[in-house]
């Protein structure tokens, strides 16, 4: 029976879909955030500590949740992101697309013939029935990350690349890569002249503009922006911040 991605029908829809990401490591954690109403949930291979057990093991409580599962590929490599997509993301992710070229392999790794190149077969994916390779292109949310300042130069190029769905800014990288410190990164004019390009190379070809937030609250501001794949924080950063605020209603950080 066909999985219909809710994120993606959400975005397509106008709306933004918010994310939260792991990167702990945790199945658990893994298993919480997906039960906790937000739209989709990220697992982090590039940045993340995930190891291929651990990864299976997420995807195992994941595929069924409500919240749609989605991993980031540690590359743009084709075997990365078919396995992936063989445990059962239904959105991908491919970090530092910076061109044309990037975009087509990400996109090719993906779909499977005749929009794209991903090999016939899978492992924990089949738990969404027989009928799974009759949907999956079209329920797959294929995103670009555009991070850095040739990313944005190239990005209206990029995202009319057939088979990406969206991209999903990252605001770090591409501080670096206008010499900016990622943490005064509010403060740049050239930073937001960027990330308003991103915004603006994709609505005018039809595709959806997406960034990792920090917070909730930085979410919303960035939905505000025209964004709409949107992270709004992650397991290690919730677990710390509510840590961090015992510490200072118990008097520790004095």
């Amino acid at each position: 029976m066909m999985r219909e991605n809710t994120a993606k029908a959400k975005m397509l829809d106008g709306k933004p879909a918010y994310g939260y990401a792991l990167g702990m490591g945790s199945v658990r954690a893994a298993e919480m955030l997906a039960y906790s109403g937000i739209d989709w949930i990220l697992l982090d291979t590039q940045h993340g500590s995930f190891g291929g057990d651990q990864i299976n093991q997420s995807f195992a409580v994941m595929r069924h949740s409500p919240a749609i599962p989605m991993a980031r590929a540690a590359r743009n490599d084709y075997t990365l992101i078919g396995r992936l997509l063989d445990e059962g993301a239904l959105g991908i992710i491919v970090p530092m697309v910076d061109s044309v070229e990037d975009a087509q392999r990400a996109a090719d790794a993906c779909l499977h013939p005749p929009r794209g190149k991903r090999s016939f077969g899978w492992g924990g994916a089949g738990e969404y029935g027989a009928d799974y390779p009759d949907w999956i292109n079209q329920e797959l949310f294929v995103a670009v990350q555009l991070e850095s300042i040739t990313a944005v130069e190239n990005a209206e190029a990029i995202m009319a690349v057939d088979g990406i769905d969206g991209c999903w800014a990252g605001p770090a990288d591409l501080a670096l890569s206008i010499g900016v410190d990622p943490r005064q990164a509010a403060e740049s004019d050239r930073h937001a002249e960027a990330l308003a390009e991103i915004v603006r190379a994709c609505k005018a070809v039809g595709k959806i503009p997406g960034i990792a937030a920090a917070s909730p609250e930085d979410a919303v501001a960035r939905a505000e922006q025209g964004f709409q794949f949107i992270t709004a924080g992650g397991d290690a950063g919730f677990m710390m911040s509510s840590a961090m605020a015992g510490i200072k209603t118990l008097g520790l950080d004095a």
